[in-house]
């Protein structure tokens, strides 16, 4: 594979006509290397299927952001969340009722038949007010850490629209599935017992179908991932801050998406999911901030067979 690359700040001097050679077999040096780091038109690269790479890496990543995308996407964000959101509290909306116990996961079931902890409400949006915090503290660490405005916005808009992608996001599925909660299953079944099985009239209110997926895991996910994101690309090797944000992060969602379950909003299912969808969107939103020219590193892709023989071949892919 052959890559080209451009270069700028440098002018390329115009080529001297080569004077003619009359014999075919005069050697011709290999082009120039890189320590460990093989030109595309090398011997070896022509030689051999196994990936080689082609520049060195980075030794620190750089993150941009573009007025007209960044606040296109802000907008739509923010824009299906706020209407999202009065939809799910205008009572708009009707439930869907609660099925029979034995319809629901193994994993699920216990969510029912607990004792709901009355603090678990309280204890849960602690971990959310924890997460979206840190969201706002850390562009300010940033901009004193680089000593620019710039770094500041950047960082801002990046959390921005980790957070409103996950809340439109996690809006669009309540709306979607509308799950009965978990406490929802004990409204019903009061009502059952004070009006009579079949005579029981069905439960009506909208946020007693907001079950699926948890906002707290999804929310307090994504300001993790992104923390987490941004910290491993910017901090040194062998630096202990990313590890410590990653821990203290993954704990914290953790905590959150357990008291959820606790206080009868939510399945285990809900927060797993809210978690998984949250820790991707805030991985991907600043990896589509990266700066374009990283974007832009060739990628070899090939595959090599083990010397001696075999059966199996290595596929591997190298930037």
């Amino acid at each position: 594979m052959t890559s080209s690359i451009a270069t700028s700040g440098a002018e390329t001097p115009s080529p001297t006509p080569a004077p003619a050679v009359a014999s075919a077999s005069v050697p011709v040096s290999p082009p120039a290397t890189n320590g460990d780091v093989e030109h595309p038109e090398s011997p070896a690269r022509k030689s051999s299927l196994a990936p080689k790479p082609v520049l060195p890496a980075p030794a620190r990543k750089h993150f941009v952001a573009e007025p007209v995308s960044d606040a296109a996407t802000l907008g739509i964000a923010v824009g299906f969340f706020a209407i999202s959101e009065r939809l799910n509290s205008s009572g708009e909306l009707r439930p869907q009722q609660p099925v029979a116990t034995s319809r629901l996961s193994t994993i699920d079931r216990w969510a029912i038949t607990q004792t709901i902890d009355p603090h678990a409400e309280r204890l849960s949006s602690y971990g959310l007010y924890v997460a979206t915090g840190w969201s706002l503290v850390h562009p300010f660490i940033t901009a004193i850490e680089t000593h620019s405005t710039q770094a500041f916005l950047v960082d801002a808009i990046i959390f921005a629209e980790s957070l409103t992608i996950t809340a439109a996001l996690t809006n669009l599925a309540k709306i979607a599935v509308r799950r009965p909660r978990p406490r929802a299953y004990a409204e019903q079944a009061r009502l059952n017992e004070q009006y009579g099985e079949g005579n029981a009239p069905d439960i009506t209110g909208t946020d007693y179908a907001l079950s699926f997926f948890s906002g707290h895991a999804s929310i307090t996910a994504a300001a993790t991932a992104t923390a987490t994101y941004l910290a491993f690309e910017r901090s040194g090797r062998g630096s202990l801050r990313p590890w410590l944000i990653l821990l203290l992060g993954t704990a914290t969602t953790v905590f959150t998406s357990y008291e959820r379950v606790r206080a009868g909003a939510h399945f285990p299912t809900d927060v797993i999911a809210g978690a998984l969808v949250g820790g991707g969107v805030g991985i991907l939103v600043p990896h589509a901030h990266r700066e374009e020219t990283l974007k832009e590193r060739p990628v070899w892709i090939g595959f090599d067979v083990p010397r001696g023989g075999g059966a199996l071949a290595t596929v591997s892919l190298s930037l």
